[in-house]
């Protein structure tokens, strides 16, 4: 991709990932991603952030296009992870910049990402600390734990402008710039994912940093995140503010997942027997076979919903484990306002529903008992307790959400 001016004399001179579908092993990017660094021309030239290592030379060859003749003095890093900070060696080498400012719990994570820093001009800059760079002034605010320690905005004044790195991105490789130029639904949608599958267990954070920001007064009509489109106007500032305030808040809609494992297809029965249950109480449901989906799809699916009816047969007096896989990742997500419920199907043991109904609790959800388990292949009478257990689950989630 060219470099694109995204202000006067602001351009954004970051790499488009088309093929990006595992993002950082956990979670999948199904749209792709893009890694976005941007560049100012002012009496001092400084490059924000860098981009994934693999894509260095993309970069490289973005800047080059912006800076002829002129050389960069500062970079900004606002977070260390290697998507936005793996080429910074490289950059350092390459251009020689007379400062590097980040955060002071960044400095602490470049000296541990990059053992050959030693050297480097690394200056800290705390909440509230400035920088003039000719016409515009750099605001630093910290915002650690949105989503790493090091976390840091930049505000550009007078832009109006916050590079914001891993806030308000969304996971898609376009060849559009600016989130006004896409589908809002297929945005709000990444929106979405991106949140429940990275920022989701730091919404408190979120909401002090959406209540910092207001106090702070700053004119925003910019948010340039680190992955993928740049909102740009008062209005689609205020529509992504507004979203995250709602993402964080977590509140539910009237909606069910139900999350499996199965072996021999009985598990599988009861699911869909706890389908008709919810949908008889008007509740909407998602049917989610792990072998079938990605436990960041499911967790996408969650992040709106009441419930989770988490369902597997007994293996080896435990449970599947693309089931304890699931477990262990929404139990990191640590999801707010839950009701849960257990099923599932047993040989001989059966201590399926008990794991699963401790997972639930653990994970501090109000645990809708008792769960069904059947014997080999469920009975009607056990199918029809499935029924009844999700018109059970859907009466809950009715009187959590309202009809």
């Amino acid at each position: 991709m060219r470099p694109v001016e995204i202000k006067k004399d602001i351009w954004w001179v970051g790499v488009v990932d088309w093929n990006k579908r595992n993002f950082h092993g956990y979670s999948q990017s199904p749209l792709g991603t893009t890694y976005n660094n941007y560049l100012i021309l002012d009496e001092k030239v400084v490059l924000v952030d860098t981009v994934d290592k693999e894509f260095a030379s993309r970069t490289f060859c973005s800047i080059a296009q912006v800076l002829q003749d002129r050389k960069i003095d500062y970079f900004v890093i606002n977070h260390l992870e290697p998507d936005h900070a793996g080429s910074l060696a490289l950059a350092v080498e390459r251009y020689k910049p007379e400062k590097i400012y980040t955060s002071p719990m960044g400095e602490k994570a470049l000296r541990a990402h990059f053992h050959a820093s030693a050297d480097w001009p690394v200056e800290v800059v705390p909440s509230g600390a400035t920088l003039s760079i000719g016409k515009r002034t750099l605001h630093f605010l910290e915002t650690r734990m949105l989503h790493w320690p090091d976390s840091m905005l930049t505000y550009v004044s007078p832009d109006k402008l916050a590079f914001t790195n891993d806030a308000f991105g969304q996971n898609m490789a376009t060849g559009e710039r600016f989130a006004d130029q896409v589908d809002r639904a297929v945005l709000r949608r990444a929106m979405a994912e991106y949140y429940a599958n990275i920022v989701l267990p730091y919404s408190p954070v979120v909401l002090k940093t959406l209540s910092t920001v207001a106090d702070m007064g700053l004119e925003l009509d910019m948010l340039c995140p680190d992955h993928g489109l740049i909102w740009r106007g008062a209005e689609d500032v205020r529509y992504v503010l507004e979203a995250y305030r709602e993402f964080a808040l977590q509140k539910p809609l009237k909606k069910a997942v139900i999350a499996y494992d199965t072996m021999w297809h009985s598990t599988e029965s009861m699911a869909e027997a706890i389908a008709d249950g919810l949908m008889d109480e008007g509740v909407s449901v998602r049917i989610m076979d792990l072998k079938a989906n990605h436990h960041s799809a499911v967790m996408t699916e969650l992040f709106d919903a009441a419930a989770l009816v988490l369902g597997s047969p007994t293996h080896n007096n435990g449970i599947l484990p693309l089931v304890g896989n699931l477990i262990t990742y929404v139990k990191g997500l640590r999801p707010q306002n839950k009701i849960g419920a257990a099923f599932g199907s047993f040989g001989w043991s059966g201590e399926c529903v008990k794991i699963l109904t401790q997972a639930l609790t653990d994970m501090n959800m109000e645990v809708v008992e008792p769960g069904v388990k059947a014997k080999n292949v469920p009975t009607h009478e056990a199918l029809g307790q499935c029924v009844e257990l999700g018109r059970k689950i859907g009466q809950a989630i009715k009187a959590k959400v309202g009809e």
